[in-house]
């Protein structure tokens, strides 16, 4: 049985130049190909394919978009990146979504056809300086969350995130339903726990653990 693919990228000449490689290797068998990721969503959907061969950057449903819709269908297909760059906060995010594999437009072509091969047989392939990178930010933003989980509440966190967004007390208090005095109330406690004296500076805390 060949392996199944279903290619999604904006550029028709990336997909033509995937498709003609594939087309020369036998164990491969190509059943769509897409131009945004709405389109290679609806794909894999369809056709489930072994493996989706994704750009992370595409015009309307982006990568990261489909990857968490994959996610909440529980599709099985693996998904292998293929990216011409590389921002750590994305690829963090395409790691934890899941994504088995991930190349960059760079590389031989022939890493592409080796890493799919590898995914498929339910092993890793990742770049390792980018993806080393990522998985300690990764890392780091999750032991960050854990820290604050173990200091703050569920609402605690909540209003720290809508302070962070620069809502005021009032606009906070609409949101989860409470009064603006209890807002001020949470807002004294989780200063206290901290050990911050402003909403400034509350922001700046918020942004390095990641909750924002």
């Amino acid at each position: 049985m060949p392996i199944t693919l279903v290619l999604s990228d904006d550029h028709p000449l990336i997909l033509d130049g995937m498709e003609n490689l594939f087309r020369l290797e036998k164990d491969f068998k190509v059943v769509a190909r897409c131009l945004d990721g709405e389109l290679a969503f609806k794909a894999v959907r369809k056709h489930k394919p072994d493996v989706l061969v994704l750009d992370i950057r595409m015009p309307g449903t982006d990568g990261l978009s489909l990857l968490r819709q994959m996610k909440k269908e529980k599709l099985s297909t693996r998904v292998v990146l293929l990216t011409g760059e590389l921002d750590e906060e994305e690829l963090a995010e395409a790691v934890r979504l899941g994504v088995r594999g991930l190349v960059l437009k760079e590389m031989a072509p022939k890493l592409l056809v080796q890493c799919i091969r590898q995914v498929h047989a339910g092993e890793l392939w990742l770049e390792k300086r980018s993806v080393t990178n990522a998985l300690e930010k990764l890392l780091q933003r999750e032991a960050a969350q854990r820290e604050v989980a173990q200091l703050l509440t569920p609402r605690e966190i909540e209003i720290v995130k809508q302070v962070a967004a620069g809502l005021r007390n009032t606009e906070i208090g609409k949101r989860l339903f409470i009064s603006e005095g209890t807002v001020k109330m949470h807002l004294h406690k989780i200063y206290r726990k901290l050990g911050v004296d402003s909403r400034i500076n509350l922001t700046r805390y918020a942004q390095e653990k990641g909750l924002v």
